[in-house]
């Protein structure tokens, strides 16, 4: 073992400065050891029982984030870990294990009360050292919570944009194979002899119905009927295809009726070939439409994605409309909120006047609230999740409201402080609701919680001038 002394200490940048006669109290207060290659200094959620000191050896510290072990440092020699003065962290929330055989010098707990009271530059040092970890731990965990927010928003994202991309190929290829069979009608068609006064009053019948905007909503059984009468209806004048036609025809909203009127301007030799032309149309533009309509989600959502990172624009406070960015979350979260089985409720005050605040920030805000009541909702397999906004004088308020147990009165009072999590190992790291405060105290306001079984409520209030 190497001999610890005082002017081995004094080669800590740290330790160089403080006198030797706290120095040597350290030494002679502390405990010498050597932990095996493979043992560990202390494991995750175990008690930090003293200050250590490394004197020969690595240590490696690991962190198990969204159920995954990572390494976020190695402990060489001369590193200080553990317990430190003035620190509040009593459980270790990491783990460390030697690589190699290393040799420490660990100061007992117990000894900090007199070290504090005696020793004033062996603690202000130790006490630099703390402030070090903290800022450098709380980087590190800042980006952890930024990384596993976006990994929830980015996985929601994909399934969101999974569903129109697949839609617009399904009909891309279905409408390709639709214009392939045109040919084989082509020769009906063009046999059809019709006065451009009749194909005219055809094709106005047609669009006429086509543009109606009062259709009725049927039943299966109302659905089945008007099938099956315009299937017998066709057969009488001999309509091929006429179980597809009559299909779309519904669909469409026509009715025997426009059949009947269609057949007074058809010569009756011609009925089939004509309805086949009408169904064609219909068909092609059900299929153009549905691809429209997954085109317009893909870049509704893409459009929410910039407006929700505040893409292109500074970061400057600047007036906006608070419930786009409310909005826009809600987009992007709105897997998570189907998949948990929640009703949306949104009670929003429109005649709010635009707020002039740091949208991008403020969206971190909404998503952390809604995220986290959105799991809160999780155990009862079903949730109702209100957002209220309004206004208060200069002020405007808006109430994240879940129908989750609550918030245990016991822990209210520190759901706020950094790294303190209610969530397992793994699904938080104790720092959403940090950012919140910060952001929110950013903009000259105040968060408060409310929470009763079966209502919570947390309450943004901040300036609408800024």
């Amino acid at each position: 073992m190497i001999k610890v002394t005082t002017s081995w200490l004094q080669t800590i940048d740290l330790l160089q400065d403080v006198p030797v006669v706290q120095l040597q109290w350290l030494i002679d207060n502390s405990k010498h050891h050597i932990i095996k290659d493979g043992d560990f200094l202390f494991k995750t959620d175990s008690p930090i029982d003293a200050t250590h000191f490394v004197v020969s050896g690595r240590i490696k510290l690991f962190l198990v984030t969204n159920n995954e072990t990572r390494q976020i440092t190695t402990l060489e020699p001369k590193a200080i870990a553990g317990y430190l003065p003035y620190s509040r962290g009593k459980i270790a929330v990491a783990y460390a294990e030697a690589n190699g055989d290393v040799q420490l010098m660990s100061l007992p707990i117990e000894k900090s009360k007199e070290l504090i009271t005696n020793y004033f530059e062996l603690t202000q040092s130790l006490v630099h050292v703390m402030t070090t970890r903290v800022r450098d731990f709380t980087a590190l965990q800042q980006q952890n919570e930024k990384m596993m927010a976006l990994g929830k928003l980015s996985a929601g994202l994909a399934h969101e944009l999974n569903n129109p991309a697949s839609a617009v190929v399904r009909g891309s290829a279905s409408l390709k194979q639709h214009l392939q069979l045109i040919p084989d009608r082509f020769k009906d068609v063009i046999s059809i002899r019709m006065s451009p006064e009749e194909v005219d009053k055809v094709n106005d019948l047609m669009f006429a119905v086509l543009n109606k905007t009062d259709k009725p909503v049927l039943t299966m059984m109302q659905r089945s009927q008007q099938e099956d009468d315009m299937v017998d209806w066709m057969e009488r004048y001999d309509v091929k295809c006429s179980t597809d036609i009559a299909e779309n025809l519904v669909d469409y909203g026509f009715k025997l009726a426009d059949l009947d009127a269609f057949k007074d301007h058809i010569p009756e030799s011609y009925i089939s070939p004509v309805f086949n032309w009408i169904n064609s149309n219909l068909v092609i533009e059900k299929m153009v439409g549905d691809i429209e309509d997954a085109s317009r989600r893909i870049g509704k959502l893409v459009d929410s994605v910039k407006t929700f990172t505040h893409m292109d624009q500074g970061s400057d406070k600047q007036f906006a409309d608070i419930h786009n960015g409310i909005r826009n979350t809600l987009t992007m979260l709105q897997y998570k909120i189907r998949k948990g089985n929640i009703d949306l409720i949104e009670n929003f005050d429109l005649e709010l006047p635009m707020v002039k605040a740091m949208i991008g920030e403020l969206n971190q805000v909404w998503t952390n609230l809604i995220d986290n009541a959105i799991d809160a909702m999780e155990v009862n397999g079903k949730g109702i999740l209100e957002i209220r906004t309004e206004r208060d004088g200069a002020f405007v308020q808006v109430s994240i409201i879940d129908n989750g147990p609550g918030v245990p009165e016991q822990i209210r009072t520190r759901i706020f402080e950094p790294f303190f999590t209610t969530k397992e190992i793994g699904k938080g790291t104790g720092l959403g609701l940090d950012v919140v405060m910060q952001i929110v105290k950013q903009h000259h306001g105040e968060i408060k919680v409310k929470s009763t079984p079966g209502n919570t409520a947390f309450v943004v209030c901040f300036p609408i001038n800024g």
